[in-house]
């Protein structure tokens, strides 16, 4: 063998060795890998389970405060000046675009939020937020319509204000064709509040809106502050990948300490794989093009 060649291996090993001792101790410092004699904590999974948001209360709710903030804006505004003595005048559309939007976001934020958990609990924290801003945002339209009416809003001390509040909602019980299941279910609980959403009297309607939309921010601020604990027990998702990656290196390095000499550099050897089969091949390659059998 050559003096060149003999040099490029020696480089070659120095720089392997200096790497896999940086390596170690930069990470046992880290607490990314356990010291000798530390017992190893679980690996984590690498994705958290995500998209079950058909199956939590507050999208029941957040789905039925869609709907009926639809319904509501058709029933009682207007933007034909014929019907202004009967129903609130909207000439522009304005009123009826801002309290529709904000209960589409409060939904879709929800959805947006539980798809995007599997590798981002901090973007499903800020888009629940966001859904629980939209429906504040919503809450106080319906309170300025019922005092531009020259009404207040229902006491939560008052009777019905306490019927609304008593409604327990059904736990969702599918498994399969959730789209269909999951919108199926929803009507079925809307049927429970229709007493006072089907109601010709708009405050009326308004009013069970408040109580609907305080219901599911109060779901929204438990969701965020279990959001919170998971990320501070499991970490994100950038975590995560950073520690799986490290596992699967230190997987390999296990590996190469196990591994042959190569008998023609004598440096270690790594298992690869080529269209015959696995073979050990040469760490130093394509230096060395050392090979053995399996």
């Amino acid at each position: 063998m050559g003096e060149g060649c003999e040099d490029v291996l020696t480089r070659l090993t120095v720089l392997t060795v200096l790497t896999v001792l940086t390596t170690l101790s930069v990470n046992q410092v880290n607490g990314v890998i356990p010291a000798p004699n530390r017992k190893a904590s679980p690996m984590p999974e690498l994705f958290d389970k995500h998209g079950g948001f058909r199956k939590l209360h507050s999208f029941t709710l957040a789905t039925i405060i869609q709907m009926e903030t639809l319904r509501f804006c058709r029933r009682f505004l207007t933007f034909d000046p014929r019907e202004a003595d009967s129903k609130f005048f909207d000439p522009k559309g304005r009123q009826y675009d801002q309290m529709t939007q904000a209960a589409r976001s409060g939904r879709q934020n929800i959805i947006e939020g539980s798809e995007r958990s599997a590798t981002s609990k901090d973007t499903e924290m800020k888009l629940t937020d966001v859904a629980r801003a939209s429906l504040s945002e919503l809450r106080g339209d319906y309170e300025i319509w019922i005092l531009d009416k020259g009404r207040l809003p229902w006491s939560v001390h008052s009777e019905e204000a306490k019927a609304v509040n008593a409604i327990s909602l059904d736990s969702a019980p599918f498994t399969d064709d959730m789209v269909h299941e999951s919108a199926k279910h929803a009507l079925e609980q809307r049927k429970k509040y229709a007493r006072w959403l089907d109601s010709d009297d708009d405050v009326a309607v308004a009013n069970a809106m408040l109580l609907i939309i305080g219901r599911a921010l109060n779901m929204l601020k438990s969701q965020i502050e279990a959001q919170g604990k998971a990320f501070e027990k499991t970490g994100g998702f950038s975590e995560r990948l950073t520690a799986k990656r490290i596992e699967a290196r230190e997987k390999g390095k296990a590996q190469t300490e196990s591994s042959p000499d190569c008998p023609q550099c004598g440096l270690s050897m790594r298992k690869r794989t080529s269209a015959k089969g696995d073979f050990w091949g040469c760490s130093g390659f394509p230096a060395c093009r050392g090979t053995r059998p399996i």
